[in-house]
């Protein structure tokens, strides 16, 4: 290998950890500049499809993430009494699992100690405050007071990506659907082997998703306000409301949600860079560059492949003799189209389930469905 690259990654997210690790273990020297005092994880818990789980055996996290979760291999239909409609096998990539539910601080810790065993340096409650690109490498200034040099920095840094305001302004903020995600960990169910997902009246959907062998999430999507919070003292009831079409495991699962403060509420938004997601050394990654709604299960997938595809495309750049401008093209040559079909087609299937409107091209990629989208998913990225 030719020199190695000095990388900083801004965010400590499940996508800008993978790339550390994967960078640090090719020998590069890498910096995460983490806003975050520690690595916890907001949210309940995290399906990673096969595709991901493939990163993850090639960052060398696999067996770890598997210890740690739930493997499932079935999605399984129900009616809203939970009767069973259909189950429907998952395809794998390769020889990795096909799907694996795990509690996202878990994985936190995984990724974390991953990163730090292969050299990256995390450095927490610490964000980007200047950078200035001259076309040959980064200077830039953090919050910690730190100034250094990178020959690249990569904008893991989430759907609201400070990065990506500081390279395009405000032209490509978070655009809400007017869904949002309820979700809350409950004890799992002996029956729930797998993800279990009722269809009720009123479009809604119910999901329940095993995460331990002890722990399973229940969420749900509703239409609601741009301007709604839950109310602190009365989510559980306010999650319960929503969910009145259902019995059954649905009904089980909500006798265990009695604390207001356990439910966690999330509006679904997307974001779409639709200019070249790299400025210079600058790159955008993950969620800041093309933030999904979650109804393919492959936000995080888009994430790590992305990280594990960058870092495979600095290896072929540089050993080519070729500088980090042609990385940058070939990585985003080869992720855009993939991101892109996910991000359509999961808007379109959020539309079908709750009787929005389609267009013509909506309805072309709706003829492909979840269970085609699985299997197309499972093919090399």
């Amino acid at each position: 290998m030719s020199s190695p690259l000095r990388v900083l990654i801004h965010g400590g997210g499940i996508g800008g950890l993978t790339l550390a690790t994967a960078l640090a273990r090719r020998g590069h020297q890498v910096d995460v500049a983490e806003l975050r005092e520690e690595l916890d994880a907001l949210g309940v818990g995290i399906i990673q499809p096969s595709n991901a789980l493939h990163v993850m055996r090639e960052i060398g996290v696999l067996a770890e993430c598997l210890e740690a979760g739930f493997e499932w291999e079935v999605l399984t239909i129900c009616d809203p009494a939970g009767a069973p409609l259909a189950k429907i096998p998952q395809p794998r990539m390769a020889d990795a699992p096909s799907n694996n539910g795990i509690p996202r601080p878990a994985l936190a810790k995984v990724l974390g100690r991953a990163a730090a065993e292969a050299g990256a340096k995390i450095r927490f409650g610490t964000t980007v405050t200047a950078l200035t690109d001259d076309g040959e490498g980064v200077d830039v200034t953090l919050s910690d007071g730190t100034e250094g040099r990178w020959d690249l920095v990569v904008g893991f840094d989430g759907i609201g990506s400070p990065l990506r305001r500081r390279l395009y302004g405000d032209r490509f903020e978070p655009q809400y659907t007017g869904f949002a995600n309820w979700r809350v960990t409950v004890p799992r169910q002996a029956e729930v082997q797998g993800v279990v997902m009722s269809a009720g009246n009123r479009n809604a959907k119910a999901l329940l998703t095993p995460i331990t062998d002890d722990l399973m999430y229940l969420g749900t999507v509703f239409a609601e306000a741009e301007d709604f919070r839950p109310d602190p003292a009365r989510a559980h009831e306010q999650l319960a409301e929503r969910l009145t079409a259902f019995s059954g495991p649905v009904a089980e699962a909500l006798t265990h949600v009695t604390d207001p403060a356990a439910v966690v509420y999330s509006r679904i938004s997307q974001v779409t860079v639709e200019d070249a997601w790299h400025v210079g050394r600058v790159v955008l990654a993950g969620d800041a560059a093309h933030a999904s709604t979650p109804h393919l299960a492959q936000g995080a997938a888009m994430a790590v492949e992305d990280a594990l595809v960058l870092a495979e495309s600095l290896d072929a750049a540089l050993a080519a003799g070729e500088g980090v401008d042609a990385a940058l093209d070939a990585w985003e040559a080869r992720r855009r189209p993939r991101a892109m079909w996910v991000q359509s087609l999961s808007r379109a299937i959020l539309k079908q389930e709750t009787g929005s409107p389609t267009t013509p091209e909506e309805d072309e990629l709706l003829k492909v469905g979840i269970p085609g989208a699985a299997h197309f998913l499972v093919r090399p990225y």
